[in-house]
C-alpha cells in the first residue's frame, strides 16, 4: 500500500486548440508565424527567425489573466510569463542600445536589483499592460532600425557587453544571432510555464 505522503498531485491535463495535429498549439493554417514569403538570403533568414520567436512569445501568453501571467514556475525560481515579457523588453532595448548607441537606460534592472524584470512581475493588470506596451515599443523601434540597414556587417555604435571582449566591435549579424538565441531560450521556458498554468501545449 502506498502511503499518502508519496501520492503526487494529478498533472494538469494537456490540451490544444489544434485539430490536425493534437500536440500543436494551433492548426498549421492558423499559425501566424507561417508565411508564403520565400527566404532567399542570410538577412531575410535572421529577421524571419526573430519575427517567428517574437510571435511565439505572444502566442504562449495569449488568453491569460494577470494572475496567470505572473504565476511563477517553482521555488526558488522567480520566472513567469510576465517576467519573460519584461525581460525580453529589456533585451530588445539592449539590442537598440548596442546597435544604435541610443541613450536607452534599463527599464527594470538596477544595480540593487539585477533581476528587477522578474522580481517586479506582479499579478496586476496594469503591470501586464505596461509590460506589453513597453515590449511592443522596443520591438517597433528595432524593426524601424533594421528596415533601414541592409548590411549585416554593420558595426555597433554603442557599447557592447556581448562577445569575448566587452566593449568590442560586433557585426549586426552577431547581435541578431544573440537576440534570436535569447528568444529561443526563453520561448522554451514559456512552453513549460504555459503548460503548468493550463496544460496547453504545442509548437
Amino acid at each position: 500500500m502506498v502511503s499518502d505522503e508519496h501520492v503526487s498531485e494529478p498533472a494538469v491535463a494537456r490540451w490544444t486548440r489544434a485539430s490536425v495535429y493534437p500536440d500543436m498549439w494551433v492548426d498549421p493554417d492558423d499559425d501566424p508565424r507561417e508565411t508564403e514569403v520565400e527566404i532567399v538570403d542570410e538577412r531575410g533568414a535572421l529577421l524571419d527567425a526573430l519575427r517567428h520567436y517574437r510571435l511565439t512569445l505572444e502566442m504562449k501568453c495569449a488568453g491569460l489573466d494577470a494572475e496567470q501571467m505572473a504565476r511563477r514556475s517553482a521555488p526558488p525560481s522567480t520566472m513567469s510569463l510576465l517576467g519573460l515579457v519584461r525581460h525580453l523588453a529589456e533585451e530588445e532595448r539592449h539590442f537598440r542600445r548596442v546597435m544604435t548607441g541610443d541613450d536607452a537606460p534599463k527599464l527594470y534592472r538596477t544595480e540593487e536589483d539585477r533581476d528587477g524584470d522578474f522580481n517586479g512581475a506582479v499579478a496586476d493588470a496594469a503591470v501586464v499592460e505596461e509590460a506589453w506596451r513597453q515590449w511592443r515599443t522596443e520591438v517597433e523601434l528595432n524593426e524601424r532600425y533594421l528596415a533601414g540597414v541592409t548590411d549585416l556587417a554593420t558595426r555597433n555604435a554603442g557599447y557592447s557587453d556581448l562577445g569575448p571582449e566587452p566593449g568590442g566591435q560586433l557585426q549586426l549579424r552577431d547581435v541578431l544571432v544573440a537576440q534570436i538565441g535569447e528568444y529561443a531560450r526563453h520561448c522554451g521556458h514559456a512552453d513549460l510555464l504555459r503548460e503548468l498554468i493550463d496544460g496547453r501545449v504545442g509548437q
